[in-house]
């Protein structure tokens, strides 16, 4: 039976602490990298909804401001010989 080399049984232990040293060293570096993404997707999504909110305060502010005020507005320009009079009856 052959004997174990003492260097290199030495050689491979420390380099096994070494390989799991680098392990965990890659998988805190993507969890950190993970938690960093999720962060910045959480700022794009907190930017986009402040943006929607002010849209929507801007429209209802409008709205309030025009309340109770009547507008005309054409939709279409008709000739002047389209124009039709109608008369109405009132409903009794």
């Amino acid at each position: 039976m052959k004997t174990l080399n003492p260097e290199i049984v030495e050689a491979s232990v420390t380099g096994m602490f070494k390989t799991i040293l680098i392990l965990i060293g890659a998988l805190v570096l993507l969890r950190f990298l993970g938690r960093v993404m999720i962060a910045k997707r959480n700022l794009d999504q907190e930017r986009a909804d402040l943006a929607r909110e002010k849209a929507f305060v801007r429209e209802r502010n409008e709205k309030l401001k025009n309340f109770g005020r009547v507008t005309v507005s054409r939709t279409k320009a008709t000739p002047k010989g389209d124009v039709q009079d109608v008369d109405y009856e009132e409903v009794k």
